[in-house]
């Protein structure tokens, strides 16, 4: 026969297992919606992060071509300056374009929402560290480059002078847009030898930042496939 002490102990051990597992199911459900919520959020923020960077693509490439076509008004003006030239109809295209300036321009909201939420919301180790390298170092470096670094200022450091010179020979139509230049153009030794160094200084910083916009370019397009693949998964 069962003593009332053994019949209690039966009844209060029952009951602290049931309140046991009511709040260990309680926190268990708690922390699936915490961690549903947080992948929601996610989510979310890694789509706006690739919305972003195709934005920033676009900004990348259209940048690059502009650098490129520098390079080639470089070489159409040497070319000028060194010999005989055809000059066609391409001249104001490469007047405009010798010294142009580009800024860089990044779709940074997505980030700044991420960093608002806290880094670690983003789960891959991996795709988080790539996130953070391209914001803060590789996009940083591009806008200090474009618009801080003294030698790619090319408006500002070369305009005045080359267009002093070049102008004086320029070809305009009854409305004043450019048509052509006279040739061959009579600049003396001194004056050649200045914009011939400005003309290679130009091109060699073209040059320079070319492979770091391909580089960039690549992290871009390589982080936007991980956020595809990170969502899909």
């Amino acid at each position: 026969m069962k003593t009332p002490q053994f019949k209690n102990w039966k009844k209060y051990t029952f009951e602290f297992l049931s309140i046991f597992i009511a709040v260990v199911s309680a926190f268990a459900l708690n922390n699936w919606n915490d961690n549903r919520r947080d992948r929601h959020a996610e989510d979310k923020i890694l789509a706006e992060i690739h919305r972003g960077l195709e934005k920033d693509l676009e900004d990348i490439q259209l940048n690059l071509m502009g650098h490129q076509m520098g390079i080639r008004s470089a070489d159409f003006f040497r070319d000028l300056l060194t010999g005989p030239s055809d000059v066609t109809d391409s001249l104001a295209y490469h007047y405009f374009n010798l010294t142009r300036d580009y800024v860089s321009i990044q779709n940074t909201s997505g980030y700044e929402t991420l960093k608002s939420k806290g880094l670690e919301l983003i789960e891959n180790d991996s795709l988080r560290t790539k996130i953070i390298s391209l914001y803060e170092y590789d996009y940083s470096t591009l806008r200090k480059l474009e618009e801080e670094y003294f030698e790619l200022q090319f408006q500002e450091n070369y305009f005045k002078e080359i267009n002093y010179t070049l102008s004086q020979h320029f070809q305009f139509n009854e409305n004043g847009n450019i048509i052509g230049i006279t040739t061959p153009m009579k600049v003396d030794a001194e004056k050649e030898k200045l914009l011939l160094t400005y003309i290679w200084k130009i091109k060699a910083n073209r040059n320079f930042i070319l492979p770091i916009y391909s580089n960039v370019k690549a992290k871009v397009e390589a982080i936007r496939a991980d956020i595809e693949k990170e969502i899909g998964n």
